[in-house]
């Protein structure tokens, strides 16, 4: 997709790129509304027993599909390898998701629906995460070597923009409104529970851009139980000689231990900010849709900057400007310190996401591409569970908040330096 100067190609390309990238921002509204801000919030506080039993329940949900997700990506990944297309697969987990979405509202406020909610959530967010394998994959064969970066980052950055467009549609269509859309009945938390099939509906929508103009790897012809077989025996014999692979596997055991420390960040974050700097819901709200912005603007920022350095320079400064400011965080008082470090804390974040998967589209091989990238979903889900573990532990044994957020810059500084020892190559 790289080669050919004509108008019409260049015309197709950037047509094909652009919906690429309009796909991050149809998807984006899932992790934001439903498992971030809006109907975690109105699963815990409405949906299940009390707050504390309803965010262990949530956290063991999404737990779980991360593992499934660790354990499957790898094997589809090296089958769609052998199949050749990518695209059949991203609109199937792309339709799980939007459906299993859009069944969230039949999820009332009483705890007999505690089940319903959480199998739905993450048959859901299993989906989501699946639709990215194979989306991340068609990355180097969309970009010339060049524009890696950049496109990556303008997805990044699309994705922070989508999910805040569709929150604060949600906001004041449903959730904030003192009537509601279409009459729904606040009682009932209808207003809460239609944010499902509205995520569902703007999926939906905004992802076929991608199915229309994004062109796909042809088909191999393989039938899909060859591709399986095919596919399965690859998996295992690239598990078996994985060492001549080794500098993709130093990568991610860098990627996923900084990665451990990026998403604990972001899942305690909020809880921080309320502990220790008293901020109320609303304050809340305002703060992770701040911090969305600089992180989506980071993303699109760095985006030229990855190309010009390369992505890992690009995550080694991202990762350094997380630690550096993560460390203020630990130590300020007063919230107007707070938000004048948290806020360029974000731009840092989009940049760090962002590179790594560029980093990932230069190193992996053309041919095993997406199992690799199979592989890469597994880095970032494996060991998912050890950041918030060891942030509790050090919380409980300390009696202090801060003390257990300051075990996030260990996993920034470890991942750092297996990252210096991962060769700076472009595809």
């Amino acid at each position: 997709m790289t080669g050919g100067n004509s108008p019409e190609k260049n015309k197709t390309q950037r047509r094909g790129i652009a919906a690429w990238c309009f796909y991050d921002w149809a998807n984006s509204a899932f992790p934001t509304v439903i498992t971030t801000f809006v109907f975690a919030a109105y699963f815990t506080k409405a949906i299940a027993a009390d707050e504390i039993t309803g965010t262990a329940q949530w956290g063991y949900a999404i737990s779980l599909s991360g593992l499934a997700v660790a354990v499957v990506a790898p094997l589809l990944g090296a089958v769609a390898d052998f199949g050749g297309r990518r695209k059949p697969w991203i609109f199937a987990f792309t339709v799980i998701c939007a459906v299993a979405t859009a069944l969230l509202w039949q999820a009332k406020p009483d705890v007999s629906f505690v089940f319903l909610a959480l199998v739905l959530t993450a048959v859901a967010n299993f989906a989501f995460e699946m639709a990215m394998v194979f989306y991340n994959a068609m990355l180097p064969d969309l970009a010339s070597k060049d524009r890696i970066g950049r496109v990556s980052g303008w997805g990044w950055g699309l994705g922070y923009g989508g999910g805040l467009a569709c929150l604060g549609l949600a906001l004041v269509a449903l959730v904030e409104a003192e009537t509601p859309v279409f009459g729904l009945d606040k009682g009932q938390a209808e207003h809460l529970r239609a944010t499902g099939p509205m995520v569902a509906m703007w999926i939906m929508v905004f992802a076929v851009p991608l199915f229309v103009w994004t062109p796909d790897r042809p088909s191999r012809g393989l039938r899909i139980g060859d591709a399986f077989r095919k596919g399965s025996s690859s998996l295992i014999d690239t598990l078996r000689r994985i060492r001549e692979h080794k500098d993709i596997v130093r990568y991610l055991i860098a990627r996923m231990i900084y990665t451990d420390g990026l998403n604990t960040l972001f899942a305690f974050g909020g809880i921080y900010a309320a502990g220790s700097f008293g901020m109320d819901f609303s304050e809340l709200i305002l703060f992770g849709i701040a911090i969305n912005v600089t992180a989506g603007l980071g993303a699109a920022g760095f985006a030229w900057i990855d190309d010009r350095i390369g992505p890992k320079r690009t995550i080694q400064i991202a990762v350094i400007g997380l630690t550096v400011l993560g460390g203020a965080l630990v130590v300020v008082e007063g919230k107007t310190l707070f938000w004048a470090l948290a806020l360029p804390l974000g731009i840092f974040v989009g940049p760090a996401q962002a590179a790594s998967r560029s980093l990932m589209a230069h190193l992996a091989p053309a041919e095993i591409r997406t199992k690799m990238f199979g592989l890469y979903a597994l880095s970032g889900k494996a060991t998912a569970f050890i950041g918030p573990a060891l942030l509790a532990w050090v919380t409980v044994a300390s009696g202090s908040q801060r003390a257990g957020m300051a075990t996030i810059l260990v996993f920034f500084v470890v991942g750092l330096g297996l990252l210096s020892g991962v060769p700076d190559r472009r595809r």
